[in-house]
């Protein structure tokens, strides 16, 4: 008597628990849910890609300011600047009144005309 009801009982459990695993089986493979599971997967890789780019172009922003940096050392644009080697002979744009002189008067710092005429 005890064996009998032992095995109903384990009959009974394992059929409670395969009717509960198909009918879960079968409520993930409606349409809806299909559908639901497929936004939800593309939602998360999208999330992942858009992370990876952000983090990728982030990398790219920071590698590219280094090498600029880089450049601009080996370049000496970063040294300071000499002012009275900067910018020598620059014309300035006042009017002489004398007329033999030149229009534009010339910095004294330099050693090059400004007349175009002297390579003729």
């Amino acid at each position: 008597m005890f064996r009998r009801t032992f095995w109903f009982g384990t009959g009974v459990a394992a059929g409670v628990w395969a009717t509960t695993k198909v009918n879960r089986k079968l409520k993930q493979l409606t349409p809806d849910s299909l559908a639901a599971t497929a936004a939800n997967k593309a939602l998360d890789v999208g999330t992942r890609v858009r992370d990876r780019a952000v983090g990728f172009a982030l990398d790219v922003r920071d590698n590219m300011a280094q090498r600029e940096a880089e450049l601009d050392d080996a370049l000496g644009l970063n040294a300071p600047v000499d002012r009275e080697l900067a910018a020598p002979g620059r014309p300035h744009a006042i009017e002489n009144s004398d007329s033999s002189n030149p229009k534009y008067v010339v910095d004294d710092r330099t050693t090059h005309s400004y007349n175009r005429n002297e390579d003729h």
